[in-house]
């Protein structure tokens, strides 16, 4: 119910709507409802109780609207419904709060509310799960997440968010070849358009899939302005089309864009660390290390974070740092070839050639047993200085698609290659 009217109210295009990874973590926490707000940055907070009456199938769903800075309640109404109904009543109650907050509905915002259908629960959690571990990054969590998103497709062939979350494995995952990946991504997201064409998730999506695979940058970026539309609280739409204009050189919308994203998921871990990649790609390297520290705040343990961090030391020429860093990623996610790129380079680029070199032996016995982007090993080659093995790579990359390849505009690894015509040539094709 919470997501489900978190998604409701997020279609209101007037409204900042905090997203569920941030929500959530104040679940079953004491902490007084102004103090929350502050951490969200909120001016209301939206409370609520369900009680489930199981002999009669029948729920009563009570929710308040709350002014955050005097803790008072503004609104308050009770609902029952059949269990199975329960999915429909948040659009009810989604305009009812936009007439309490004396919030005008566009005529598309009334549609939209008043165009949703039964979703099954136990398809809904199991998708939930899978949201859980896709939002990790790992190449292990991927794998789990795609079990729990088959499953929830097992139990409702028609639940639109689940075909998304199976495209999303596909284009995320490294570890399938892109022209097995990206078809299978294509395929599940333009079926869950084909369900339901307003789902936000569906057009971020498929943004992705024409920006990684298609690299077909404008029909990339209408697709997440469309996602955007229809979803203007969409935390993961802003922060994928902040990673598309970051790509494209856009530096300074990148960061407005990630900005927006992290105040509508101040809590979650995803967005901050894209935001400390957004500034590696800006050579604002001092911002990247202060972002990737505040993420590690939110998960010690994160290696995404710790990656990100590495890079920034690398971009300062702070190596022995990068290598510490680097060391972690490497050691926290040993079956994840991306994982180990940033140790081989900061060995190359601290002068440890034999190291480096041992990584690209790694990478190289990697990729005997599933597929290794061949990004990843021209980044290794170009801190050695190995520019023909590097180029070699790269065209490799071009001729299979490899998604790494659309940050070959701004990525730093990429430097000692720039002044080198084939380069150019490279961007020209891609048209970069």
């Amino acid at each position: 119910m919470t997501e489900e009217l978190i998604n409701a109210l997020a279609k209101i295009s007037s409204l900042r709507v905090i997203s569920r990874t941030s929500v959530m973590q104040y679940k079953g926490v004491h902490k007084p409802l102004p103090q929350i707000a502050r951490e969200l940055g909120v001016d209301d907070i939206v409370a609520g109780s369900v009680a489930n009456f199981s002999p009669t199938k029948r729920v009563r769903i009570t929710v308040q609207l709350v002014d955050a800075a005097t803790d008072r309640n503004v609104w308050s109404q009770s609902y029952e419904r059949d269990l199975a109904d329960v999915f429909a009543l948040q659009d009810q109650v989604a305009r009812n709060i936009a007439m309490q907050i004396r919030v005008q509905l566009t005529p598309q915002e009334k549609l939209r509310l008043e165009n949703t259908g039964s979703v099954n629960s136990e398809a809904h959690e199991a998708y939930l799960k899978g949201r859980y571990h896709w939002s990790k990054g790992t190449a292990e969590q991927l794998r789990q997440a795609k079990t729990y998103f088959g499953q929830a497709v097992e139990i409702d062939p028609k639940y639109a968010p689940a075909y998304v979350g199976l495209a999303d494995y596909y284009w995320a995952t490294d570890e399938l070849p892109p022209r097995v990946a990206y078809p299978k991504a294509r395929q599940y997201v333009m079926k869950a358009l084909a369900l339901d064409n307003t789902l936000a998730d569906a057009h971020t999506t498929l943004g992705a899939i024409q920006f990684y695979d298609d690299w077909d940058w404008s029909s990339a970026e209408q697709e997440f302005k469309r996602a955007i539309d229809l979803n203007p609280s969409h935390a993961e739409a802003h922060k994928m089309y902040s990673v598309f204009l970051s790509s494209l050189g856009r530096l300074d919308e990148a960061i407005a864009e990630i900005g927006t994203a992290q105040a509508l998921d101040p809590r979650a871990l995803s967005p901050s660390v894209t935001a400390g990649w957004t500034f590696n790609y800006a050579r604002q390297y001092d911002r990247a290390i202060e972002q990737c520290r505040k993420s590690l705040e939110l998960d010690p343990q994160s290696v995404a974070a710790h990656d990100c961090l590495g890079d920034a030391y690398l971009g300062k020429g702070a190596y022995e740092q990068a290598i510490a860093e680097c060391r972690v990623v490497a050691g926290g996610s040993s079956d994840d070839p991306l994982r180990l790129v940033g140790l081989g380079t900061a060995y190359a680029l601290a002068g440890r050639r034999a190291e480096a070199e041992e990584v690209l032996a790694k990478l190289q016995a990697a990729s005997k047993g599933h597929y290794v982007p061949p990004y990843l090993f021209s980044i290794i080659h170009a801190a050695l200085g190995n520019k023909n093995q590097a180029f070699s790579w790269l065209e490799k990359a071009y001729d299979e698609h490899d998604a790494y390849l659309t940050r070959l505009k701004v990525d730093d690894a990429m430097d000692p290659l720039r002044s080198d015509p084939r380069f150019s040539e490279l961007l020209h094709r891609m048209r970069l």
